[in-house]
């Protein structure tokens, strides 16, 4: 089987969430023997369809533009068994690139007018099109983020043309979340599966499709880490790209918004079947206490304390945020005496990521 996959990502490396999905979607396919080329189309020159109807008329089945579309993809396009339309979601729908792409595939079609199985009018083929896949993603959490996109498919594919599969991944970001990295490799692992049963099958079966779309956590959660996210970018200054790159975590401002992130980042796996209590005394521009309950790997998180908690913390609020975000060390500040900790230091060590 001859596969021209196309991704319309803008973002290179690990940037891009539609390049992860589709690397595994590829790689299952290689292993089923699939011949797979992949082509980013940043990398290309495809000039906007102008609406001329030239392909139609004058030199029936080419366009009148000389660019990368013309001389390469589109050739190649009629060449394949298989497209993968890999595009990320971009208001509800394929973004430009992509669009750009598919526009540009109009000298495949006729000019004339035929009336196809549902009653629409539609255009018959010049040639014979290559099978389809379309692989999408976006950030938002919710799948029906994806409805106007499936509405789109279904109108702009008769019924000889559907998709082989729509593959749909919501929450993307959520994939590079290390908390949530035993999901997010079942994820890929089922995308993965899904590219062997294409090559094998010409489908992705329900169970894979399952795997590949389930979600990966809480919607609400989801929205209070993203504005968390997304303040801190605009505090700083900076953008998402500069945000990975010193790999920084969210500043929380309140005492609310720092035990929902704090909790996050607890390795409470480290507690085992003990029930471990972590307090934090704040002073400063927070005057007031939390506390963490480690207990067979689920972390609860409270305002105020306990009589007799485990490890104890007290330290200045925007000290201690200094030192959650990496603007601080915090090894050498407790050596300093600038925070105090009293309890069991083995166990702290071991619920903030250490051996």
């Amino acid at each position: 089987m001859k596969v021209l996959a196309l991704n319309s990502g803008p973002r290179a490396g690990d940037q891009s969430y539609t390049t992860l999905m589709l690397n595994h979607l590829v790689e299952g396919m290689k292993d089923e023997g699939a011949d797979v080329e992949v082509i980013h189309l940043r990398t290309r020159r495809i000039r906007n369809c102008i609406g001329c109807f030239t392909c139609w008329t004058k030199t029936p089945g080419k366009c009148i533009h000389k660019d990368d579309m013309t001389n390469e993809l589109f050739p190649k396009f009629l060449a394949s068994d298989l497209v993968i339309y890999a595009s990320p979601l971009y208001f509800h729908t394929l973004n430009a690139q992509m669009a750009a792409f598919i526009e540009r595939t109009l000298p495949a079609a006729l000019p004339f007018f035929e009336e196809d199985e549902e009653g629409n009018t539609c255009h018959p083929m010049r040639c014979k099109i290559p099978a389809c896949v379309i692989l999408s993603v976006c950030g938002f959490p919710e799948m029906s983020e994806f409805d106007a996109l499936r509405d789109f498919i279904h109108r702009t594919s008769d019924n000889q043309h559907q998709p082989l599969a729509v593959i749909c991944r919501a929450g993307a970001s959520l994939l590079s979340v290390p908390q949530l990295a035993a999901k997010s490799r079942d994820v890929l692992d089922a995308t993965k599966q899904a590219g062997r049963e294409l090559a094998k099958n010409m489908r992705v079966e329900p169970e894979t499709m399952e795997r590949i779309t389930r979600a990966l956590g809480n919607p609400k959660a989801f929205r209070k880490m993203g504005n968390l996210y997304w303040r801190t970018c605009i505090a700083e200054k900076i953008t998402p790209k500069e945000y990975d790159r010193r790999k920084m975590v969210p500043r929380p401002q309140n005492l609310e918004d720092f035990m929902f992130m704090f909790s996050f980042g607890l390795n409470a796996k480290a507690a085992g079947d003990k029930k471990v209590l972590l307090q934090i005394n704040f002073t400063g521009k927070v005057n007031a206490s939390c506390l963490f309950i480690m207990y067979k790997g689920h972390v609860e998180a409270q305002a105020g304390g306990d009589e007799n908690p485990d490890i104890t913390i007290d330290t200045d609020f925007d000290l201690w945020m200094d030192i959650i975000t990496g603007k601080a060390d915090g090894q050498k500040l407790f050596m300093e005496q600038k925070y105090k900790v009293q309890g069991d230091l083995g166990m702290m060590t071991k619920l903030f990521g250490g051996k």
